[in-house]
């Protein structure tokens, strides 16, 4: 034990470890943080000789739980789509706002016009609204400059937040989220001239952690995408689709194939696409902010990804258009409320299985050994904070181990 060792007695914590009492929940309970990793946890009345003599700070009864985690967001983007949100309420389907130059291609524009230090000055207060609420590691993606100048000008933005916020980062490459006008009607020829080269760039800069797509009628086609995928495992990285958000194209099934970390979206996901993920250990990152905004109907598959024991994780999609959602407390709730996910499971999907969806093994439940990013809450039960709405009870975050 070092002179820094702190520990948070008088709590009940939320280890969110799978298979053992729901939450993982132990009462009366300690934790001792040590060099920015937990090095002990448990009952108070178990709490070693060792750390006896440690700081120690009264919790007065309050839950603790792992960090949060956003395993899927598009912060860094130019402009906003309100008028979008408008024409949307006005009867146009997301396909429609999209056809006729809106959807993506909007935020394209704005993005490419602004510069990376304004980039980085409007997503900080999105990632402000994450951290207040829990928040240690959020993924952010490329995907709106759809030019090799603006897809590495959002990267680095990325790679800036950590710089100037107390949170970690993922960066995912999605250069095929969408074919830009200067192309319209040559997907192919985007896709080799433009977002191939575009990945190898980022990747020679130390830009890309992740390769992400967008597989669906409105952008590309699995064999599309299964060309930035190849470069992908040439390059050694891993990969992630937005798949099965608005039609079934086998997106699933090609990530899985792939050995993806996560499919996203998956509305329209059938029984076949679930085993595939199953087998592969694939992650399904569910995005209820997506489906509320666009006013969709067809639900994701959650009783077919239970009984194959797909693990699922839940995420904002902070993006300008289809999920301008920027609270993973609304989004537990809107898992619950508008999928029938149990509180558990979407505690889980924002913290242990968000994890799993970006790769990472050092957080995302309590145990010895992990980072020391921790949430504590002002609420009796872990059920509250998938409860609530509009209602933020977090009363501190710690960020390895501060």
């Amino acid at each position: 034990m070092t002179n820094s060792a702190t520990l948070y007695a008088n709590l009940q914590i939320a280890t969110m470890q799978a298979g053992k009492t729901p939450y993982g929940l132990i009462k009366n309970a300690a934790l001792v943080c040590d060099a920015g990793k937990i090095a002990w946890v448990g009952t108070e009345a178990d709490l070693p000789a060792d750390f006896a003599e440690a700081d120690r700070k009264d919790m007065g009864g309050r839950l603790m739980t792992p960090a949060l985690i956003d395993c899927h967001t598009h912060v860094v983007a130019g402009g906003n789509r309100a008028q979008e949100f408008e024409m949307r309420l006005e009867g146009a389907t997301y396909e429609e706002v999209a056809r006729a130059g809106g959807g993506i291609i909007s935020t394209v524009k704005a993005t490419r016009a602004a510069s990376e230090d304004e980039l980085l000055a409007s997503a900080l207060p999105r990632v402000d609204a994450l951290i207040a609420e829990g928040a240690a590691f959020i993924e952010v993606k490329s995907g709106y400059g759809l030019d090799r100048e603006t897809e590495l000008r959002m990267l680095r933005t990325a790679r800036r937040i950590p710089r100037e916020r107390n949170i970690r980062v993922q960066t995912s490459f999605l250069g095929a989220h969408a074919v830009p006008p200067e192309f319209a009607g040559q997907p192919d020829d985007y896709i080799d001239e433009v977002c191939i080269p575009a990945l190898r760039a980022a990747h020679a800069e130390g830009l890309v952690d992740v390769v992400d797509g967008f597989c669906e009628g409105i952008a590309f086609d699995p064999a599309q995408i299964a060309r930035v995928f190849d470069v992908a495992r040439e390059l050694g990285l891993p990969v992630k689709l937005h798949a099965e958000q608005l039609s079934n194209l086998g997106g699933t099934k090609l990530a899985a194939s792939y050995g993806a970390l996560s499919a996203d979206h998956i509305e329209y996901l059938d029984a076949e696409g679930v085993a595939v993920m199953a087998a592969a250990g694939t992650t399904a990152v569910i995005l209820p902010g997506a489906f509320y905004t666009l006013r969709e109907t067809r639900v994701p598959p959650l009783d077919e990804l239970r009984t194959q024991n797909v693990a699922m994780a839940l995420a904002t999609d902070c993006n300008p258009g289809s999920s301008p959602l920027a609270s993973l407390l609304l989004t537990m709730n809107m898992g619950c409320t508008l999928f029938r996910m149990t509180p558990e499971e979407a505690l889980a999907g924002v913290s242990r299985n968000a994890a799993r969806a970006l790769g990472l093994d050092d957080c995302g439940l309590i145990a010895a050994g992990k980072r020391a990013d921790l949430a504590i809450w002002d609420v009796q039960h872990p059920a509250e904070l998938a409860y609530r709405i509009g209602f933020n009870p977090l009363f501190t975050r710690i960020f390895g181990g501060e």
